[in-house]
């Protein structure tokens, strides 16, 4: 039974308005000002290419205006139902103004590196406006005292909520404000948006009605499409071909607590060769994995300098895609995740890698068994009342305080670009990125890749980490000395040998490998 359509106030055509999935909305429930739930990323351009060797506040804004066609959630705001009785909705904002979402700053003098850090920092600390377009841009001029930038370059401090973050959104909102190249020519495709009145409340209150009718046969809908998994899951584990560690509860660490309002940022880049080159020393080793046991040899060294660290592995949380063939062009978060021991209790950096690996393969076979698209709709169970009172009461009460952490972080992967962006005409030439945080889990480890670098950037909370710089300096550490093992075990190189594939799924030589060849 579908819900009636949503008539304008003034009487006039339907409404496409969209609903948000459960999982999206769970994004909104969990807002708070100390938990604001938008993602982001740090770019860093270089003006030299664009017209004229420079590039000016007002050509952004017009070079954004012009492609605000390219994603539609660029103009999309959020409606929420009365008592939060249903998922929130989509719709085109009547009252879009693009200058509230560009803003300018710049660095006071020098403009260096840990300056730069600060001032992401305090941008993402703060709350968006959930009565607008859920995203903003932040220029940052002054970079004049970074060690290998060229002179003049801007930065671009994205803002985007998680509920406006999907599969597709994603990729259009950063595909719309970058070009292959350095010219600014608009874009040839006319922009047809119209913008929506904002929908009645008896309106809202009917679909939520019609909505909750058939709730129950999504209970029974999703329960089960899992039972067979579970099943599988189960067969698995008694015959020893998968192991239930995974499962296990996380040791608490300082980043396992209700967390404040304050942010502290920073990003290490590394050379993507080099964590290729590290991943050919354990067989059919992933460069997801080499990253994973960068990330757990940093919190190693970190926390042993605290006199801190656990007994046990610490263990991250690995965000995967659910998204079929046929549902690239499909809205809403379709996510699962697996969650990886990092091997911290490892001192030896290559052993942490095949620790790392191997559980790896481990948490995947158990998503695989059970399903992770099975595993992803059980997100939509929970009624949105119920689902937005218990993410404040859990906030309120300070129950993050009181529980054993499910894991310690969340490590989440974002493959970039191979070739060079434009953004304005000017060249990009670093991509790092931000992410949100949430009571019991004060660290996340955004990788953005981009060109021959993969950066690895975090977000934590200033009172759980209040030297950045020292965790940047073990990220630093901990790659040298994986990167010196791989390479001392690594085979010498033959005179005319070719080169060592590159490639992460290699299905035929991982059979070779396990038969003996």
């Amino acid at each position: 039974m579908d819900p009636p359509p949503h008539a304008t106030a003034s009487g006039g055509q339907e409404s496409d308005m969209q609903q948000l999935s459960a999982q999206d909305a769970s994004f909104v429930y969990l807002e708070t000002p100390h938990t604001p739930m938008h993602i982001g990323s740090v770019g860093i351009y270089d003006p030299a290419t664009a017209p004229g060797g420079f590039v000016r506040f007002k050509d952004i804004l017009r070079f954004i205006e012009e492609r605000l066609g390219g994603a539609r959630s660029f103009r999309q705001r959020l409606v929420r139902v009365p008592f939060d009785l249903d998922h929130p909705y989509w719709i085109e904002d009547p009252e879009f103004d693009i200058e509230f979402h560009v803003r300018h700053i710049a660095l006071p003098r020098p403009g260096d590196w840990r300056q730069l850090c600060i001032q992401v920092a305090r941008l993402h600390a703060r709350p968006m406006d959930l009565t607008r377009p859920l995203w903003e841009f932040t220029i940052i001029e002054g970079l004049d005292d970074i060690e290998g930038l060229p002179p003049g370059c801007f930065a671009l401090v994205s803002k985007v909520h998680h509920a406006a973050i999907d599969g597709m959104s994603g990729v259009e909102m950063s595909a719309a404000v970058h070009e292959l190249d350095a010219d600014m020519t608009p874009p040839a495709r006319a922009d047809a948006w119209q913008p929506e009145s904002m929908p009645r409340v008896a309106e809202l209150l009917s679909r939520s009605y019609f909505n909750s009718l058939v709730q129950p046969m999504r209970v029974m809908e999703t329960i089960g499409r899992s039972l067979p998994g579970i099943g599988r899951l189960a067969a698995q584990v008694g015959k020893g071909d998968v192991s239930v560690r995974n499962a296990r509860p996380a040791p608490r660490t300082r980043f396992n607590a209700k967390v404040s309002a304050h942010r502290v940022w920073d990003a290490v880049p590394f050379k993507l060769a080099d964590v290729r080159a590290i991943k050919a020393a354990v067989p059919d080793a992933t460069v997801n994995d080499v990253i994973l046991s960068i990330v757990g040899g940093a919190l190693r060294e970190y926390l042993k300098g605290k006199s801190e660290l656990p007994k046990d592995t610490m263990t991250a949380m690995a965000p995967i895609s659910v998204r079929g063939e046929g549902e690239k062009a499909a809205m809403g978060n379709l996510v699962s995740a697996m969650v990886v021991g990092l091997g911290t209790q490892v001192e030896d950096p290559l052993e942490r890698l095949r620790f790392v690996h191997d559980e790896a393969v481990n948490s995947k076979a158990m998503t695989n068994a059970v399903g992770a698209r099975a595993l992803a709709d059980y997100s939509q169970l929970m009624p949105s009342a119920l689902a937005g009172l218990a993410a404040r009461l859990y906030t309120r009460v300070g129950a993050a305080n009181a529980h054993a952490p499910l894991y310690n972080c969340v490590v989440t992967n974002v493959p970039g670009s191979r070739v060079p962006l434009y953004f304005a005409g000017a060249r990009m030439v670093g991509m790092y990125g931000t992410a949100p945080l949430f009571d019991s889990m004060g660290i996340i480890f955004p990788i953005y890749s981009y060109g021959p670098t993969i950066a690895v950037s975090f977000t934590a909370d200033r009172d759980m980490l209040p030297d950045p710089d020292a965790m940047a300096a073990t990220l630093r550490q901990s790659f040298e000395a994986l990167n010196a093992a791989a390479a001392q075990a690594a085979p010498p190189k033959q005179d005319g040998a070719p080169p060592v594939e590159d490639n992460d799924n290699r299905p035929a030589r991982k059979q070779a490998r396990r038969k003996g060849a």
